[in-house]
């Protein structure tokens, strides 16, 4: 942002050196790049007028005029410029005069005829690049009168960096307000003027994207002159602010962009077919920007059009077809109000940058397009002429942005600056931010400008404070600070805790992308649509990943292909479900093994890894939760799993994760020959473990008593263990499954289950009596329940 100092003094008397300014803007976070002269360094230059041009005697492309300088006698004066003419105001350096790079104007000769000074280009100025023709100077400037003075050229132009979240200073209105609220000078803002309408001409908007353009401003002005002259004052702060004049009609909308931080357009009234629409682009459809570029736009793109056509890409570029021209006399201006997610990224996406787009991406004030309409119509108006309409605005309020108040809490300053500051100083400088404080109790209610879209959170408010106090009056040391303990649930379980589980179980942890390849996604997860990201960075990264499987497998392979027999990865992260419009975030733990269970060694026998040394992983991770009593395994079919080697596993009913091991066809796709065993579970539901509780250990002798049932085969053990475990006697403390055995003496069909039940009393001894009626009752209901045997 490049700031005129002399344009900003009328919006607030600052009182400083511009290199003071400087130095306070850059200790509030508004860095300065650069301060540099408006003008070149020349002296003596005065207004001259041209009296009279005629043709060289020798040289085709000069000519001879006679200039008044405001001495009382003309004096004559050779010149190239084939925009000089009889009657025209230019700058002119006369004998003596000293332009930059301390060029000495003298008496000179041009192929015989004596030239006594210089009419003057910009270029040779140092004001601009314009070397064309002449600097035209308005028909009004006083002969003789200093140009420097005219221009008020002792004026010095600060080129501040802005951080993307300051957008309200990419104006003279935001600057001046940081100025004022620095120095606590009194701010004098421009206040447009309602003009009136003198016709009641307007044009129909249909706000078909409410969401994208909440507000919509705009306002028919017929009959301006396209031969008006921007005003020399109108020019020179447009140049100062790096923008280029292109008359009237264009350079007041600039204007006010640069003064309020409003982007206007102006259309061609001429140009329009019916009323203005506000929509999305339909795919496909064409417009030519008015620097020449033609677009195809997409789905993505907001547009302004009319019945037949596009117009402009809203909040970045006018279309060439609607634009006003030099003999534009009727035109339609535009001031609205686009939301900033509806302009981020499509400027980048046409390879495009300009000042709107600048400003609408970082957040422009909902409540400035009328003030901006108003103001640019005055300007216009006073400027060109012309007979405008009413002013007319379409908004729909839902979809404006609603500013709600920030509780703040004062005692926080000192608690976090370590610096004390008086309520009424931090009052003070929230107001002068355009904040609304409402200090009526302890926790203050701030209500944030509509133009600071960065102000959210109490401490974004304690952050301004201390910008505005000074950075540089906050304290060197570290204040004291009071440790505050937060509360710990003692039946959660860290997550660094489980992944030692895993680590000391000779797993290694993964960190793999969120982009992953949809091919592979729809193998793993063919029954859900992942999100598809609209510029991914290949095709191996297209959609955000369902399951954290996507990753390790791709993991896994590159190891196998590498020559390393065992493999053992986890990772922890995020998959991503679409759920409607919306997308479900959820924190996953998931793993993958394959390979041999053991290293090549002496002691033991080396043997491939099975389903069984998953699921003790597993069962590992669980109990360092407590959760392994509560953990139940059930049958399942996934389609990423193999068919009869996939288990949901359920927590109090409630399924928190899968495991089993990979679909055969999925690894034929990717390569892998080794069978390949994974888990997932969800991380919220394994972490909510249960705290430890004492339990009273018996003075009495435990008894063991071992059972041999015949079930069906397709009788899970857990289902036995179950029925047992369902029978609620308070002597049984544990059930041990130690074998399982089919074969000879066990009918066909069926499998025989050995189990150790260890009884034990609290109060007493158990006799064998109680304890056979026991196991009587266990033995009944097994065969009422799953039909279970004793195995002869």
């Amino acid at each position: 942002m490049r700031i005129s100092n002399h344009w900003l003094g009328q919006w607030v008397d600052h009182g400083l050196s511009v290199e003071a300014l400087g130095h306070r803007l850059t200790m509030a976070g508004l860095e300065l790049d650069a301060i540099e002269p408006v003008g070149g360094s020349f002296s003596g230059v005065v207004v001259g007028r041209v009296l009279s041009v005629r043709p060289h005697p020798d040289a085709d492309k000069l000519r001879v005029c006679l200039v008044d300088d405001g001495s009382g006698e003309p004096v004559s004066v050779v010149c190239g410029a084939p925009n000089v003419r009889e009657g025209m105001r230019a700058p002119f350096a006369p004998v003596g005069a000293v332009l930059p790079n301390d060029f000495k104007l003298k008496k000179v000769k041009l192929r015989g005829v004596p030239s006594h000074g210089m009419l003057c280009s910009a270029r040779e100025l140092g004001l601009s690049e314009d070397h064309e023709g002449l600097m035209e100077l308005p028909e009004d400037a006083p002969v003789g009168a200093d140009l420097r003075g005219l221009l008020d050229l002792e004026d010095q132009v600060l080129e501040v960096d802005l951080t993307p979240n300051r957008a309200d200073c990419l104006s003279m209105a935001g600057v001046a307000r940081e100025v004022a609220a620095l120095t606590g000078r009194p701010l004098t803002p421009v206040d447009p003027v309602p003009v009136p309408a003198a016709s009641q001409e307007g044009v129909p908007v249909n706000l078909e994207a409410p969401a994208d353009c909440p507000r919509y401003a705009r306002r028919v002005i017929r009959g301006v002159d396209p031969q008006a002259q921007t005003p020399l004052w109108m020019r020179e702060r447009l140049r100062r602010a790096g923008v280029r004049s292109l008359g009237p009609l264009v350079d007041v909308t600039n204007y006010v962009m640069l003064e309020l931080g409003q982007p206007m357009h102006a259309f061609d009234l001429s140009a329009l077919s019916g009323g203005i629409v506000v929509r999305r682009a339909r795919p496909g459809e064409r417009l030519t920007l008015l620097d020449g570029q033609s677009l195809t736009l997409d789905g993505e793109d907001l547009v302004i059009a009319d019945q037949e056509k596009c117009l402009a890409l809203a909040g970045i570029m006018g279309g060439r077809d609607s634009g006003v021209g030099d003999d534009t006399r009727d035109l339609l201006l535009e001031s609205a109000h686009f939301s900033p997610t509806a302009i981020a990224g499509r400027a980048r996406h046409h390879g495009l940058h300009t000042d709107s787009s600048h400003r609408f991406e970082r957040g422009v004030d909902p409540d400035l397009p009328a003030r901006a309409l108003e103001r640019a119509t005055g300007l216009l108006c006073e400027i060109a002429g012309g007979t405008p309409g009413p002013a007319q605005v379409a908004e729909t309020p839902e979809h404006l942005p609603v500013r709600s108040g920030i509780p703040f809490r004062p005692a926080q300053v000192g608690r976090l600056l370590g610096v004390d500051i008086p309520e009424a100083e931090m009052r003070g400088i929230l107001e002068r931010l355009g904040c609304i404080v409402d200090a009526s109790q302890e926790a203050w209610q701030v209500t944030a400008p509509g133009y600071r879209f960065d102000l959210a959170i109490e401490a974004d408010l304690i952050e301004e404070i201390a910008r505005i106090h000074g950075y540089e009056r906050l304290p060197a040391q570290v204040p004291a600070m009071v440790p505050r303990i937060d509360w710990l649930d003692e039946a959660r379980v860290d997550l660094p805790r489980l992944r030692q589980v895993l680590t000391d179980l000779g797993y290694l942890e993964a960190v793999t992308f969120s982009f992953v390849d949809g091919e592979l996604e729809d193998r793993l997860a063919p029954g859900v649509e992942p999100l598809r990201l609209a510029n991914p960075l290949s095709s191996e990264m297209a959609v955000m990943r369902t399951t954290l499987w996507s990753g390790l497998l791709k993991a896994a392979r590159h190891n196998l292909n590498r020559q390393q027999e065992r493999v053992r990865l986890f990772e922890t992260g995020l998959r991503f479900i679409p759920q409607g419009d919306d997308l479900k975030q959820e924190k996953m733990l998931a793993g993958i093994l394959c390979g041999t269970l053991c290293p090549d060694q002496w002691a033991q026998e080396t043997r491939g890894v099975d389903f069984f040394d998953m699921k003790g992983d597993v069962e590992a991770v669980l109990a360092r939760a407590g959760l392994e009593s509560r953990v139940s395994w059930q049958a399942f079919e996934d389609p990423a799993l193999h068919p009869g080697q996939g288990a949901q596993l359920l927590l109090d009913g409630e399924a928190v994760g899968r495991a089993g091991a990979l679909n055969p066809e999925i690894a034929s796709a990717l390569g892998i020959e080794t069978p390949v065993y994974l888990f997932e579970l969800r991380l919220e539901a394994v972490t909510r473990g249960r705290i430890p509780r004492f339990r009273e250990q018996s003075r009495y002798p435990a008894i063991r008593r071992d059972l041999a049932l015949v079930v069906e085969d397709s009788i899970p053990a857990a289902r036995v263990l179950e029925v047992i475990h369902g029978l609620e006697l308070p002597v049984l403390q544990e059930v041990k499954l130690f074998d399982v055995y089919a074969g000879k003496g066990v009918p066909e069909g069926c499998k025989s289950l050995a189990l150790g039940l260890i009884l034990q009393d609290l109060s007493s001894t158990l006799t064998d009596e109680a304890v056979d009626r026991m196991i009587q009752d266990i033995v009944e209901r097994l065969q009422q329940e799953v039909g279970a045997t004793l195995r002869a």
